[in-house]
């Protein structure tokens, strides 16, 4: 095995391409993940085409680091001017744009992209390490375990969102209300559709995304239309991320929380293995366990660094942890790696359990490109946040037009429709209602994303186990998840009487003049 390590480093490091792939698919990631419904799997759709021209390996390596850095680059927007550029970006955003406004945009960015390199690296030393037995563990999945996993990730979105357990609720229903829209994928049968074709397949959740946290921001600036900086300061102290320090404070930051660093790649690593799952659900988990840990959990969708490095490290880690079900099952954890299968068997390479006997060589050198892609992620991401510190200079006279224009081209972009532009308007408008009554678009957004494959494994469930209730708890997997549902919303049911009961005896210690009873 160490020869075939060698070799793959030999292979890998000397070869000119693979340089020029690597570096040439991070400036493509960038731009994909800071532009808004431009998709890391819409690129690596387009990548393709060029695949076919290149050896196994390049081309393997150009959609690692362009995903890697596509999923980086989405917190700029999602920092800067609130619009997450990757679904991902949705868990953190109220707190990413909430930092950004009190001037500390250059030390969250710094924040997020040392923590991406480092969940990065994390999880492609864990893809080395143990892939093949974490495979197996992930092999032992049937839908009634999806199903519950479905479900905790929609649970943790109610319990990390900003507003309260109620307000969250509230957006999680109604984002599973827009998800039952369009052809059931267990009935076959169209439902609220209207008669409009484009609602067939359902509400594209990126236009969707797009106006609940972009076009709302539009239209609440316009409501105040000032010619002032787009991000406002503290105490005088000017917001400037071209000239403040980026790494120094997020290294120092990191030295401090090393246990946090560990379990939020731990927990996107283990979500990223788990086909289907992805860095949504990964982010969303790790947010809820870095509040349930955290000494400030209530600053959480208010304005917490914690919340921003624990789930960047989780986006990334979740990366690695996607190729070992498709390296070694040929499962595709998520969109991405369905691609990166169909580019193996287009250069006739079968992934499964043979793969690692018959071409280890590749396999230790796709190791080595998610340590050289999270490298290369560093100096890119620096340079991008560079030019991204520049929107904060714009005034919001000009900004929010351009704004506006990027909506309605990342809109457009999905799919070359029109209607998704009035997808857009609409969604603009819900969030903006949605910041009215501090109801969580984030949870509304998760719910649109995760509800047709929660549907779809609860029927399949039922089905199996022949309308019993008991299918869902018979295996030891789905009990433990099960378990940790029930637990989560314990807690937060403890929780949210706790603050109700101390606040009726806050109440009746006072007098009707509002003094010490």
């Amino acid at each position: 095995m160490g020869e075939m390590i060698l070799t793959a480093a030999q292979q890998t490091l000397l070869d000119p391409i693979i340089w020029l792939v690597v570096i040439g698919s991070a400036i493509y990631g960038v731009f994909l993940g800071a532009m808004p419904g431009l998709t890391a799997t819409m690129g690596v759709a387009l990548f393709v085409p060029l695949a076919f021209w290149l050896e196994p390996l390049p081309a393997l390596a150009g959609i690692v680091t362009m995903v890697a850095c596509a999923i980086f680059a989405g917190d700029i927007p999602t920092t800067l001017v609130r619009i997450p550029g990757t679904p991902a970006s949705a868990a953190y955003v109220a707190d990413a744009y909430a930092l950004s406004q009190q001037g500390r945009a250059a030390s969250t960015l710094g924040v997020m992209l040392w923590s991406s390199v480092m969940g990065g690296l994390f999880g492609a030393v864990v893809l080395m390490v143990s892939g093949d037995q974490l495979a197996r563990f992930a092999s032992w999945f049937s839908v009634s375990e999806y199903f519950w996993l479905y479900l905790l990730g929609l649970s943790c979105a109610v319990v990390v969102g900003g507003s309260s357990v109620s307000r969250s609720l509230l957006g999680l229903l109604i984002g599973l209300m827009f998800s039952t829209v369009g052809l059931s994928a267990v009935h076959g049968q169209a439902r609220f559709t209207f008669g409009q074709p484009e609602l067939f397949q359902g509400i594209n959740f990126i236009p969707a995304m797009i106006g609940l946290f972009g076009l709302s921001e539009v239209l609440r600036g316009a409501a105040v239309w000032v010619g002032t900086p787009s991000v406002g300061t503290k105490a005088g102290e000017a917001a400037s991320v071209a000239g403040a320090p980026i790494l120094r404070p997020a290294i120092g930051y990191f030295l401090t929380r090393p246990g946090a660093w560990v379990r939020s790649s731990l927990i996107g690593t283990a979500i990223g293995i788990l086909p289907g799952a992805g860095a949504d659900i990964a982010a969303w988990v790790s947010a809820a366990a870095s509040q349930r840990r955290s000494r400030q959990p209530e600053t959480y969708g208010r304005g917490s660094t914690e919340c921003v490095a624990d789930a960047s490290a989780a986006n990334s880690a979740s990366l690695a942890g996607a190729w070992i079900p498709a390296l070694v099952l040929g499962i595709p954890g998520d969109s991405v790696t369905a691609i990166a299968i169909g580019v193996l068997y287009m250069k006739n390479l079968k992934p499964g359990p043979e793969i690692f006997s018959t071409q280890g060589t590749l396999v230790f050198s796709l190791y080595l490109i998610f340590i050289l892609a999270n490298l290369v992620l560093l100096p890119v991401g620096l340079i991008a946040i560079r030019i991204g510190g520049y929107v904060m200079r714009v005034p919001r006279n000009v900004l929010l037009p351009i704004i506006l224009l990027l909506c309605i081209v990342g809109s457009y972009a999905v799919s070359g429709s029109l209607f998704d532009i009035g997808l857009m308007a609409m969604f603009g408008l819900i969030g903006l209602a949605c910041e009215r009554w501090k109801i969580s678009a984030g949870a509304m957004v998760l719910g649109m994303i995760l509800g047709g494959p929660l549907e779809e494994r609860f029927v399949q469930t039922l089905v199996g186990s022949g309308g019993s209730a008991l299918g869902f708890v018979d295996r030891p997997v789905a009990a433990a998840l099960a378990l940790g549902c029930g637990l989560l919303w314990t807690r937060a049911a403890w929780s949210a009487y706790a603050r109700h009961r101390g606040r009726r005896s806050l109440a009746a210690s006072l007098g009707a003049d509002g003094s010490i009873a």
